[in-house]
């Protein structure tokens, strides 16, 4: 009898073990993130420490699946991937989300908005940033966070110090009107390109040059196919990570809080080490001898600042002027966040 009753007891015990398997096998939430970058870059670093994060806080409720590079998904498709719920996840750079109807994402491509770092911090995680995330949500979309990716350069086949020098050249940008009138008013044609397109385009002289951040530029190899870069700190690039929002509001809201620590955590890592690896990006592509590295003096900034300041003033009724108002005082201010 007490054979029978032991091995009644270890066959219980194995079978609820098993249950118990399969119930936590059955509630593991899996997030597909998607993103365009490469994964050595700040962006690529950032989405895997938030999935490292995230799942040694949920201890394994949550799984995270990274996709970098446009594995899943082009650029001009991956926000729709989104909506209708084949992705979870994106880092899509933040003028792409006007696509959607909230232009006010395209206040950030703006030239010569953000003087620093500091500038664009006071906006995105103040009370402005927080207000454009929320806009996102009418649109099934949930905004967690704001990645940098820096300043950008400009690159091509011949020296780009002066406006003139941009007549005639073909000039890749992400989709954006205001990067489309930005190249305009420089006399260049803008070209529409996913960003896996780039080398190939630059390589077969289908686009003669590019607008970058140097992690992006170096990542991607692209020295190798542009002789001339210019450090010229025109603009500012960053990204939103974003959530499907019926996925969001599906989750528990444990997983949703242990989701928010992971990403505000990974966001400050990230966005510390794009700062650095764009000043390391820098002096790789100065060191390669690859590329000739220019850098604007005081009278050649300010000739690249007087072609693109109408491009504001183009834009103000397309954006929204209260929301360029907005944002260049907040970026001007000086006064410390109370965040």
């Amino acid at each position: 009898m007490r054979i029978a009753t032991k091995i009644h007891w270890i066959v219980l015990g194995l079978t609820l073990s098993m249950a118990a398997t399969i119930v936590s096998a059955q509630t593991t939430t899996v997030i597909k993130f998607s993103h365009v970058s490469a994964s050595d870059t700040p962006k690529g670093q950032a989405a895997l420490r938030f999935k490292e994060l995230v799942e040694q806080a949920s201890r394994r409720r949550i799984r995270v699946d990274v996709y970098p590079n446009n594995q899943l998904y082009k650029e001009s498709d991956e926000l729709e991937a989104l909506q209708l719920g084949a992705v979870q996840m994106l880092a899509p750079s933040l003028a792409k989300l006007a696509q959607f109807g909230v232009q006010d994402f395209e206040v950030f491509d703006l030239p010569y908005l953000f003087a620093n770092k500091e500038a664009v911090t006071r906006v995105t995680d103040g009370a402005i940033g927080k207000s454009m995330l929320r806009k996102l949500e009418s649109k099934g979309m949930i905004g967690l966070a704001y990645w940098d990716s820096g300043f950008k350069i400009m690159s091509a086949n011949k020296p780009l110090k002066m406006p003139a020098d941009f007549i005639g050249q073909r000039m890749r940008i992400h989709s954006s009107p205001v990067l489309e009138d930005q190249m305009e008013a420089l006399g260049a044609t803008p070209q529409m390109l996913d960003g896996n397109e780039v080398y190939f385009a630059l390589h077969s002289r289908i686009v003669d040059g590019v607008e970058s951040s140097p992690v992006n530029f170096y990542a991607r190899k692209l020295y190798e196919v542009q002789s001339h870069v210019t450090i010229s700190n025109h603009g500012y690039l960053g990204s939103a990570v974003i959530v499907n929002k019926k996925f969001w509001d599906g989750l528990p809201s444990d997983l949703r809080k242990q989701i928010d620590d992971a990403m505000r955590e990974a966001t400050a890592y990230g966005n510390n080490l794009a700062a650095h690896e764009n000043d390391a990006a820098l002096e790789a592509i100065k060191k390669n001898k690859k590329t000739t590295v220019h850098i604007l003096t005081d009278k050649e900034n300010a000739a690249w600042r007087h072609a693109l300041q109408p491009v504001r003033k183009q834009l103000e009724g397309r954006i929204g002027k209260a929301v360029v108002i907005a944002v260049t005082k907040e970026a001007e201010s000086r006064q410390v966040s109370d965040r």
